[in-house]
């Protein structure tokens, strides 16, 4: 097992690499830089000429290296990455772009996991469930939420549920993780209820969209277990029906979610970011998109970094998933 971690860890290494090329040259394409957009600051909140603007951009440019050909810059960043653990200097905030990071990756991480869990639970669940009854009214509300989950854009449920919060029951401070007299309060019981009270639906709505997928595929996947020949020799055995279903069939049925756990926690982390940059929360969302609006070339590339750490670890964690619950997997051919 931890030679199969080390090689899979080694092997990620090139993986990343060639990742945050792709990515840092797409982030590049578009014309523009954050030169441009001091020059557009200056002359629209400055009140300042053309080329009085456009110096202050070169300059700027100048000093932050922003003249350099593409490849010099990517060498430049990962080169301090690598050497001195430096993601570089954030042009918008005005910051390290690990201090951008740490503030905001914790808590979309947490908010991400929570939605995972969530919807890992209540769909695996809801499609034991929908299996066990096949085309009972049970069965047809379920498949009924899972279409609505997968079909219906997550941004889309944002802007209603923001609609209904602010203009119907005139609820506040719906942009923050607390509200005011909470902001800068230690931990108590009450902080954590006020929390939950903003950020229940960004949860909600990542939620549905995940556990929508995970009922869909365990009913599917439990249905073609159920007929399979030794389920029906564990029945003749005389097995109750309960023992028959989870000791037998659904062990079997979660291979193919267990495999989806790979790509999940990038998927719920994209899911949350969607909501949460409609609700403007302080997460990964908002800071992605307000860097690439400004040119912030290094905050984005960064955050694109993380994103592919995660999908990486997440293979990595369902590849022993599997392992762990089917013994006859052997990871790396070993006997």
């Amino acid at each position: 097992m931890i030679r199969f971690l080390l090689s899979r860890i080694l092997s990620a290494i090139p993986i990343l690499i060639l990742l945050s090329i792709v990515t840092f040259a797409i982030i590049q394409a578009p014309p523009g830089d954050y030169g441009d957009y001091i020059r557009t600051m200056a002359i629209n909140q400055g009140g300042a000429s053309f080329a009085a603007a456009n110096a202050q951009a070169e300059a700027y440019r100048a000093a932050n290296g922003l003249n350099d050909p593409l490849p010099q810059q990517y060498i430049n960043w990962l080169w301090g990455i690598l050497t001195r653990f430096d993601f570089g200097h954030s042009l918008y905030f005005n910051k390290p772009v690990g201090a951008v990071v740490a503030e905001r990756l914790p808590a979309t991480i947490m908010l991400a996991l929570t939605c995972h869990i969530l919807a890992s639970a209540l769909g695996i669940g809801m499609g034991i469930v929908a299996a066990t009854r096949q085309y009972s009214w049970v069965d047809t509300l379920f498949g009924f939420i899972s279409f609505l989950g997968m079909t219906i854009p997550r941004f889309l449920l944002a802007i209603v549920i923001m609609y209904v919060l602010v203009f119907r029951m005139g609820v506040q401070d719906v942009g923050n993780f607390f509200s005011a007299r909470y902001g800068g309060a230690p931990w108590s019981w009450d902080k954590f209820v006020d929390l939950v009270k903003h950020v229940w639906p960004v949860i909600a709505i990542a939620t549905f969209g995940g556990l929508a997928y995970n009922m869909r595929v365990m009913r599917a996947n439990l249905l073609d277990v159920l007929n399979a020949q030794y389920v029906e020799t564990a029945r003749a055995k005389g097995l109750s029906r309960g023992a028959v279903v989870m000791k037998h069939a659904v062990p079997n049925a979660l291979h193919p979610l267990i495999a989806y756990q790979g790509v999940a926690l990038p998927y719920m982390l994209t899911g949350e970011i969607e909501v949460a940059i409609v609700f403007g929360l302080a997460t990964v969302g908002p800071a992605i998109t307000g860097s690439m609006a400004v040119g912030d070339v290094w905050v984005t590339a960064t955050f694109m970094l993380v994103l592919a750490t995660t999908l990486i670890i997440g293979n990595i964690i369902s590849d022993v998933m599997l392992a762990l619950v089917d013994p006859r997997i052997r990871l790396g051919g070993a006997s």
